[in-house]
Order: structure tokens, then sequence, then C-alpha cells
């Protein structure tokens, strides 16, 4: 009777153990669908910390899954639609309603283009995830192929909550609107390699290290964090790319 108790105890912890991954997931679905509703409401500072919040919850779902050994088919499905939203429909939806008033003000051409920008953001999307998710057993870890999704939903992200503190004029943001969900796209089903920062071993070489570096980060972008978190994707954006270069031909 006991034994049976013991397993029965057994088998509720291990799936609890595989729950934890998909609330988290849950929680960066629930991060992108509030920042969806944040955009449509005109509260662009709160529609990125949504997109922000998500990033937060989907780079530690995965990571959780693999220290508790809680991995499955289902997780990694259930992740890769989260992702979807969360940084393919999400920031098309921010971009396309802050640009709304100001394309809407020069015409219909104009809103047009807007939707078919953020139109091509969300399909270059669904396009590079698709391709990771079929190519994720036989590419180098070390690397991605094309600019991963995360950041650039950043950018769209930095973009709203700067234009939210400094008035962007009409004709910057009709700029913006056009170019840059467009340009992020491409990019996301480019072949430029991405640094994935998966075999990063200051942490291993440098236990301590883990409790100074993160907390010095957050200080930083505490400082002004929409400023911060763009400088840090355009760093990422134009230097990681010439980084594997030079790194190659050493």
């Amino acid at each position: 009777m006991d034994a049976e108790k013991n397993l029965l105890n057994f088998e509720n912890r291990k799936k609890g153990v595989y729950l934890l991954p998909s609330l988290l997931t849950t929680a960066a679905l629930f991060s992108g669908f509030y920042s969806i509703v944040a955009a449509i409401s005109g509260n662009f500072s709160l529609a990125a910390l949504g997109i922000y919040v998500a990033m937060l919850f989907d780079g530690i779902d995965g990571r959780v899954a693999r220290i508790l050994k809680a991995e499955s088919n289902f997780g990694k499905e259930y992740d890769g639609l989260s992702d979807m939203l969360c940084f393919g429909i999400t920031p098309a939806i921010v971009i396309f309603q802050w640009g709304f008033d100001t394309l809407s003000t020069l015409g219909s051409d104009f809103l047009r283009l807007g939707w078919i920008s953020a139109f091509i953001f969300t399909v270059c999307a669904a396009c590079r995830l698709a391709r990771f998710n079929a190519n994720h057993n036989i590419i180098d870890k070390k690397f991605f192929q094309g600019l991963p999704s995360p950041p650039a939903a950043s950018c769209i992200a930095a973009i709203a909550w700067l234009s939210e503190i400094y008035n962007f004029p009409n004709l910057l943001i009709v700029f913006l609107a056009l170019t840059v969900p467009t340009l992020l796209g491409l990019t996301m089903i480019s072949n430029i390699k991405y640094y994935s920062f998966k075999d990063f071993i200051l942490m291993e070489r440098i236990p301590f290290a883990k409790f100074i570096f993160i907390p010095l980060i957050l200080a930083v972008v505490a400082i002004n964090p929409p400023v911060i978190l763009l400088i840090l994707f355009l760093s990422y954006f134009f230097f990681a790319p010439l980084f594997l270069r030079e790194k190659k031909n050493s």
C-alpha cells in the first residue's frame, strides 16, 4: 500500500515538473496577448513592456525544462506557437497601431503600405520559426540562421516606447513604420549568422560572475530602459555578424 502511495506521489511530482515549463510558456503567451491589447488601447509603453516580459519568460521556459529534464514534444510545439504570437504577430500589430494615426492622415495608400510592411514582418517571423524547427537538429547550436525573432520584436518595442517619451515627429513615424518591419523581417529570413550565446562560458569559468553580470546589466538598463534596450539590439544587429566573421577568419 505504501509502495503504491509513493508511486502515486512520484507521478504527481513528475506531472508538476512537466507542468512548470508550460506555465512559463503560458506566461509568455499572456504577455504577448496583453501587449496587443495595450497597443489597441494606444498605450505603447505597456505594449513594449509586454513584449519584453514575453522575452523574459521565453528565455527561461526552455532552460527550466532542460534543468528539470522535463522536455517534451508538446512543450516544444507549445513554445513555437507562443513565439509566433509574441514575436511574430504581436510586434506587427504594435508597429501598425503605433503608426496608424499618422499614416491614416496621409491617405489610404500610406495606411495600406503600413499594414503590408507589418504583414511582411509576420510572415518572415513565421518562416524563420518554421525553418528553425525544421533544422534545429542539424544546425550548429552556436549560431542562429537569420536574426532571431525576439530581438527583432524588441526593436519594435523600443521604438514604440521611445516615441511615447520623446514625441517623434510625423515624418520619422512614417519612415519607421514603413521600413523597420520590412527590414527586420528580411533579416530574419536571411542567411546571416548571429551568435546564439549558447556556448557562452564566462559563467562556467567564473561561477561568481553570474551574481555580478546579470545585476550589472539590469542596472544599466534601468538608467533609461527604452534607450539602453534599443542600443543593445542595434549592437547585436550590426556587430554580432561582424564578430562571427572576424572569429572565423582568425
